[in-house]
């Protein structure tokens, strides 16, 4: 059975649609200069309820060159940084058996950064903060019957 999804556009000059605050993104992908992050969860708030949705979040017009992300050597405030920065396409090839949890969202302009912890074979984590770049919408394709 296929799947129907809604698409909600990001308006850079409003407040945004869903957060991924709490998510786990379990998957990036790159193809067509479009990346997509699946996250386990997106959130929404409305009418001072928080809902949960599935779905995932495309950066249209995205720039590789530009995105970068810090990894950690341990979670943040547990000492000096001892890490790497590496690039997203590096990241994607690296850590693609990891999940992302976002801990905290920015969005600025053309940029998007998260911040929080990345699991490896699910113990220890350590901080990472991802920064993506692009000049085209963020989308937010959730499944329909999330909608409903």
């Amino acid at each position: 059975m296929n799947k129907n999804f809604n698409k909600f556009i990001y308006d850079r000059h409003r407040n945004i649609i869903f957060s991924l605050q709490n998510s786990r993104v379990k998957e990036i992908k790159f193809h067509n200069k479009i990346l997509t992050l699946k996250p386990d969860i997106l959130f929404r708030y409305i009418d001072n309820e928080e809902k949960e949705y599935t779905g995932e979040v495309f950066f249209k017009d995205c720039d590789l060159d530009l995105c970068s992300v810090l990894i950690f050597n341990k979670t943040l405030g547990k000492g000096r940084f001892m890490g790497k920065s590496v690039t997203l396409e590096e990241f994607m090839d690296s850590y693609k058996d990891s999940e992302f949890e976002i801990i905290t969202e920015g969005y600025f302009a053309n940029s998007t950064t998260y911040s929080g912890w990345l699991w490896k074979d699910g113990k220890n984590p350590v901080s990472a903060i991802m920064y993506i770049w692009n000049s085209g919408n963020m989308e937010y394709c959730v499944d329909d019957e999330d909608i409903l």
